[in-house]
């Protein structure tokens, strides 16, 4: 028989941990958090609904649950936040039984277990159709060191995190039928949130940084809008993997992917070069890789990919608009 919602509930209350911040979980009708003295606190929202951002048929519960918690720490990294807690709102169709709900809370809160942060409450509703998660994150920093979309400026140099593309390719084998080999899945079904690089770049002093979720294009076009600003990426530069240069050989078409593809989740970030060194150092003490993509231009107006001749275009296609997609 399946759990009624207060059951359900009562079961998630036993399994989530409780961390120093956490004055009151979950059972009341608010969480209460204790914060650091001086430090500002963050928030964050975003939804996850089937057929829009998943598809059940590709993806285990589990890992469902572990991604909607990465996709909202990410956010935190992208301005130097450390996540002190998130709040979980279901829409669960008939169809998931006890085990599927089980897993789906386990791989959420597994996840944030994993950044030392815990699941403090939320909402479970019946849904008629398409599972829903709704997933609000907290975080807190020292307003010195919180870094946001509007501080790039002319002549700094843009990096990137990681390595671009994998998702969006794991998605395209997915759609045609076809298995992605592990590490593309890896990428799609269980991004990683570079919560410490995030941290750790905040305090060398970038100037401007996000992460990439909506495509590289389309997240560096929010840093060049608020910063009032404009781009060149070199396209050689941009940094694939293995399994992605090797399926980028047989078809070049592939690179639109690393520039538009989105759900990387890799972090995104500008910085004047008297910094570099300091933001280098951060990487390696998380094991991260970093690599210079570009530099920022003072024409606003400017936006170009250079090819590898020199060539410059602009590119047609920024990512992903979910009200055009």
């Amino acid at each position: 028989m399946t759990l009624d919602e207060f059951s359900f509930i009562a079961q998630i209350r036993r399994t989530a941990a409780v961390t120093p911040e956490v004055a009151i979980g979950i059972g009341d009708d608010c969480a209460a958090l204790d914060l650091p003295p001086g430090e500002q606190l963050l928030v964050t929202s975003d939804l996850l609904l089937e057929g829009v951002h998943f598809r059940c048929d590709w993806t285990s519960c589990f890992d469902l649950g572990a991604k909607a918690a990465a996709v909202n720490l990410s956010d935190l990294a992208a301005m130097g936040a450390r996540p002190v807690g998130l709040v979980l709102g279901l829409g669960l169709p008939d169809r998931l039984d006890d085990a599927d709900r089980r897993e789906l809370v386990a791989g959420f809160i597994a996840e944030a277990e994993a950044f030392e942060t815990a699941l403090v409450g939320g909402d479970t509703c019946r849904a008629q159709q398409f599972l829903t998660l709704s997933v609000t994150a907290f975080g807190t920093a020292d307003p010195r060191q919180v870094v946001r979309r509007g501080g790039a400026r002319p002549g700094d140099r843009i990096f990137v995190s990681g390595t671009l593309g994998d998702s969006a390719l794991a998605l395209k084998y997915l759609g045609e039928g076809v298995s992605p080999e592990g590490s593309l899945a890896r990428r799609h079904h269980r991004p990683t949130a570079r919560v410490s690089l995030g941290r750790r770049l905040a305090a060398a002093g970038v100037s401007a940084m996000i992460d990439i979720s909506d495509g590289l294009l389309a997240d560096l076009g929010h840093i060049l809008e608020a910063s009032a600003v404009g781009a060149e990426i070199i396209s050689g530069e941009l940094p694939l993997s293995a399994p992605f240069r090797r399926d980028l050989a047989g078809n070049p078409d592939l690179l639109q992917l690393a520039l538009t593809g989105g759900e990387d989740y890799e972090l995104l970030f500008t910085l004047p070069p008297d910094r570099e060194t300091a933001a280098r150092r951060a990487a390696a003490e998380c094991g991260v890789p970093i690599r210079e993509i570009g530099r920022i231009l003072p024409d606003r107006e400017a936006f170009w990919l250079v090819a590898a001749d020199g060539a410059r275009s602009r590119p047609e296609q920024r990512g992903f608009d979910h009200f055009r997609a």
